[in-house]
């Protein structure tokens, strides 16, 4: 469905759109779109923390235009610079009354704040063709992982289980930070951090196909998922400076 936003220079129209998405990750959708856009460039400035779920939304749209870029349609949005007046009107007659009626509930748009001004259009077509101009490409979603390797028994040589385990490489796969984490009976597992590119990487077939097949089941007799998480995407020079090992780091020691 269509959103209707306006007013949102105006503490008023702040307080709606904020109630707006207490419940939602975007202006429309399940995933950043041209909607998103048009409300991020009628924002005049950054939003105050004040609209939590405003702000929220805001440093998200404006990591992923700096970082990835923004593709999705979206359903339709519209900004309106000033509130609706409120206007006295006379009683309509019935058969008007019934008329309108009829017409609301063939409306299939939300009409929350009112329509965008030629000036705001503009704007978030500028902000869109800049953006698809940069000529980035996408990027995937990530995800963070931390996976169990659990060996035979106790006489498994665990510093092979991990070079066997590390030895598995695809694109899209990053290995990350690990411990030996005591079982009982003198058995310890492996638990191991890595960092997959969602539309790469399935974590299921990497276990099935990779990791308890030959000839790496000779050391790893099981695989348990403890926590999948999602990531934002992060820019090449964090990569390249570590920031993902050592915030992989910081969970692993969370788990000690």
């Amino acid at each position: 469905m269509a959103v209707t936003l306006y007013n949102l220079k105006a503490e008023s129209g702040l307080k709606k759109l904020d109630e707006y998405l207490l419940t939602r990750s975007y202006i429309t959708g399940y995933q950043a779109s041209k909607d998103d856009i048009t409300v991020y460039s009628a924002l005049p400035s950054v939003p105050s923390y004040e609209y939590g779920n405003v702000a929220r939304w805001y440093k998200h749209i404006d990591a992923l235009l700096r970082i990835a870029g923004v593709s999705g349609e979206g359903s339709g949005v519209t900004v309106e610079s000033s509130l609706v007046a409120e206007e006295t009107v006379a009683t309509p007659p019935v058969s008007d009354t019934k008329a309108a009626e009829a017409e609301d509930e063939d409306d299939d748009d939300v009409d929350l704040f009112g329509e965008e001004t030629e000036e705001e259009k503009k704007a978030a077509e500028e902000r869109a063709a800049a953006v698809k101009a940069s000529g980035k490409k996408k990027e995937s979603g990530k995800s963070s992982v931390l996976l169990d390797v659990k060996p035979w028994d106790d006489e498994t040589d665990m510093k092979k289980l991990e070079e066997a385990v590390r030895s598995v490489q695809l694109e899209g796969l990053f290995w990350g930070a690990s411990k030996l984490v005591p079982v009982g009976y003198g058995i310890k597992k492996l638990q191991i951090m890595l960092t997959i590119v969602d539309d790469l990487v399935s974590v299921d077939n990497m276990v099935e196909d990779y990791l308890t097949v030959e000839p790496i089941n000779e050391y790893v007799q099981s695989c348990d998922i403890v926590a999948f998480n999602k990531i934002l995407a992060l820019s090449e020079e964090e990569e390249e400076e570590g920031s993902v090992i050592d915030s992989i780091r910081i969970k692993l020691n969370c788990l000690v």
